[in-house]
């Protein structure tokens, strides 16, 4: 009883730990990666999710404002089997695209008001926070394994 209760919870199942590079490079399309599984015990996964979100803040103290966009999604829906004690690697390319604001445009379009535009941004309390999540559905679990990574602009 005991054990099956640690599967459907997730316990001593399986892991998952997403490998990414550290640096983004805004202009690029796509970042490649991986996620290693390893499990206590035989399991399978059945469905592997990776998104890519832009954490947009702007405003100061109490008038701060915090919104979220989804850049980037890629689903593999092909069942893994996970054996006990073993690392098991998946590579994965996850095409993206950054959204831009209207200052943002005018920055990059004109080299004048890019100075003028960072410093418009830096008084409104304006940054983005990009981050790489990977969540994974088992087969017989009611809490599915995530990771997430956040990234830095290059």
């Amino acid at each position: 009883m005991l054990k099956r209760v640690k599967k459907w919870l997730g316990i001593e199942g399986v892991k998952l730990e997403l490998s990414v590079p550290e640096e983004l490079d805004l202009g690029a399309e796509s970042i490649d990666g991986s996620i290693y599984f390893s499990s206590m015990q035989d399991q399978v996964v059945t469905e592997i999710k990776v998104f890519m979100i832009e954490k947009y803040y702007r405003g100061r103290k109490s008038s701060k404002l915090i919104d979220e966009y989804q850049l980037g999604e890629i689903a593999m829906l092909e069942e893994i089997e996970i054996p006990a004690n073993e690392i098991i690697e998946i590579k994965f390319n996850l095409p993206f695209s950054v959204m831009q604001s209207e200052m943002d445009e005018l920055g990059s379009k004109n080299f004048l008001f890019k100075g003028l535009v960072a410093t418009a941004k830096k008084i409104k309390g304006v940054k983005s926070e990009y981050k790489i999540l990977a969540e994974a559905n088992v087969k017989g679990t009611a809490l599915s394994p995530f990771d997430s990574k956040i990234l830095s602009l290059a």
